[in-house]
């Protein structure tokens, strides 16, 4: 012990005490102190994120499960506005096969149907009319029965089976008896028909 200010219990000679430069109030203590601070408070953050983005997790899972388990479904619209392949629209031949010969039930209905213009366009004979007339009438019903007969007609398909089967039967039928009954010489004769035609007409 040396003369002079007397020492403190357990610190004889008052060295390291709290007043002394460099050892409490030393800047690279208060440095160190912040640093832990901010790296504690960075991993607080990203606990309480990663604890956030797993109760989302979560609830997603929930969500999508009470939907597959027998949720509220979406009602369909009621104009469909889609371009859904209609029933039987698709190809006729496998997809190997040309472009011609996958679309074949289209290609005959036009031919036929060109066919009947190409006679009644040349005249070429009497009852050319007639005759054509009755070709593009009978292409249009053998669109039908394909389309009644064949499982996939490919562009021939224009709306549900149904359908395509009354429009093209319909229209195919009525060209079909018109070329009969038209005038001169008509080759069928159905009386009230010809009365409808001629209130018509006249």
């Amino acid at each position: 012990m040396t003369s002079g200010t007397p020492g403190t219990p357990g610190n004889p000679d008052g060295a390291g005490s709290a007043d002394s430069p460099g050892t409490a109030h030393s800047p690279g203590a208060a440095d160190s102190n912040g640093a832990a601070d901010s790296t504690g408070a960075g991993m607080a953050g990203t606990g309480a994120g990663a604890g956030a983005g797993a109760g989302a997790g979560t609830a997603a899972a929930a969500a999508s499960s009470s939907a597959a388990a027998g949720g509220p479904r979406r009602r369909p619209p009621t104009v469909t506005t889609g371009t859904a392949r209609p029933e039987g629209g698709g190809r006729a031949a496998p997809g190997d096969a040309p472009a011609p010969a996958r679309q074949w039930p289209l290609l005959t209905v036009l031919g036929l149907a060109g066919l009947g213009l190409l006679v009644v366009g040349t005249d070429a004979f009497p009852h050319a009319f007639r005759i054509g007339a009755i070709l593009i009438g009978a292409a249009l019903l053998v669109g039908a029965a394909m389309r009644r007969v064949l499982p996939s007609v490919g562009m021939l398909a224009v709306r549900s089976r149904f359908t395509d089967m009354i429009t093209y039967g319909v229209m195919g039928s009525l060209i079909v008896l018109l070329a009969l009954m038209v005038q001169p010489e008509p080759w069928l004769q159905i009386p009230f028909l010809e009365d409808i035609l001629h209130l018509t007409v006249t």
